[in-house]
């Protein structure tokens, strides 16, 4: 009964954990900037606005129940996988020392640069290879049959809200939870082995700095109903919250595009970019003939695994396809 009392209270201290995205300042940004979009972009009043947000359709779906009880769920999961999985330190420090091999580079080299430059260095630096990343495993979640298996809980939503960021398979949070570890250890050991001592006022004040500032400008919308869009030439760099949603729909034309988190330059860059449309509403999920099936536990959890041994079993893995399918001709492409 302890232990659940304490899983109970971990998953509900996320939301006054500033750096997690459902930190209640974040929803609270979130709604007052959706209602900036309703009442003075789209010439909804206000009383009909705030209706619209908190929809009860949608927060009270089947999709959505399934969302609140995977963050639980996976919170549960994830405490007891955790500790197994190797950490950034240990990256970090394999890198690091690895570096020290390297005979021609020379540790502490820029030590002596300024803080207020390693802070911005280190922001930059981190920001773009973690947001990089992301898109990359993103991408390979969409195009691996092995990791689509596993991604296709996340895109079985058929409603969006904040809770369907959490609304991932288990083995989906391990290979999320690799990825970051690695990219932070690159960064922590690069710039500890450049910067020296410097770099840890700079992971402290320059990493966070920038989480917060993605999350307090609305990071939530990307999986909501409100479609807030951006000007052309902004949405080939920043991704839109409606952009996210069209990435969510069931069109055809709709799939395998942006996969980026925060940067859209990437999929400029990759051909994957696709602007966000004028569309009443979007259908949303896996296709159209979807079950709802698709949104109990059971099918959640064990479908993914039971695909997964199929595909094995018929041999269809072919990174080589995946990797062909990063289209680097085919930069500035766009819709």
């Amino acid at each position: 009964m302890d232990v659940l009392n304490f899983l109970f209270l971990d998953s509900v201290s996320e939301f006054f954990n500033p750096k997690k995205r459902i930190f209640i300042g974040y929803i609270v940004t979130a709604i007052v900037i959706a209602s900036f979009w309703l009442v003075f972009i789209r010439k909804i009043n206000f009383h009909e606005s705030i209706q619209k947000i908190f929809d009860k359709t949608i927060f009270f779906s089947k999709s959505a129940k399934s969302d609140y009880l995977l963050f639980f769920l996976n919170q549960i999961i994830m405490s007891v996988l955790s500790p197994l999985l190797i950490t950034q330190l240990a990256i970090a420090t394999a890198i690091f020392y690895y570096l020290h091999s390297v005979s021609w580079l020379e540790p502490g080299i820029l030590e002596s640069t300024p803080i207020i430059l390693v802070i911005t260095f280190f922001t930059i630096f981190h920001f773009i290879i973690e947001d990089f990343s992301k898109y990359v495993v993103h991408r390979f979640m969409h195009k691996w049959p092995l990791l689509w298996a596993l991604h296709k809980v996340h895109h079985s939503a058929t409603c969006l809200t904040p809770m369907t960021v959490f609304r991932t398979h288990p083995l989906e949070g391990v290979i999320f939870s690799l990825r970051g570890a690695i990219t932070q250890a690159i960064s922590i050991s690069l710039f500890v082995f450049f910067f020296g001592s410097n770099v840890d006022i700079a992971t402290i004040l320059g990493a966070n700095i920038f989480i917060f500032a993605f999350n307090l400008a609305g990071s939530n919308l990307r999986h909501s109903h409100i479609d807030i869009s951006y000007w052309r030439w902004l949405e080939r760099i920043i991704i839109s919250p409606a952009q996210h949603q069209v990435h969510h729909s069931v069109l055809t034309q709709h799939h395998d595009k942006n996969f980026g988190v925060a940067l859209a330059i990437w999929d400029w860059m990759f051909g994957s970019l696709h602007h966000s449309e004028k569309i009443d509403k979007l259908t949303l999920g896996i296709d159209l003939n979807q079950k709802e099936e698709t949104h109990k536990l059971y099918n959640l959890y064990l479908d993914p695994l039971k695909e997964i041994f199929f595909i094995i079993l018929r041999g269809k893995i072919k990174i080589v396809e995946i990797l062909k399918s990063f289209k680097f001709n085919s930069i500035g492409a766009d819709r």
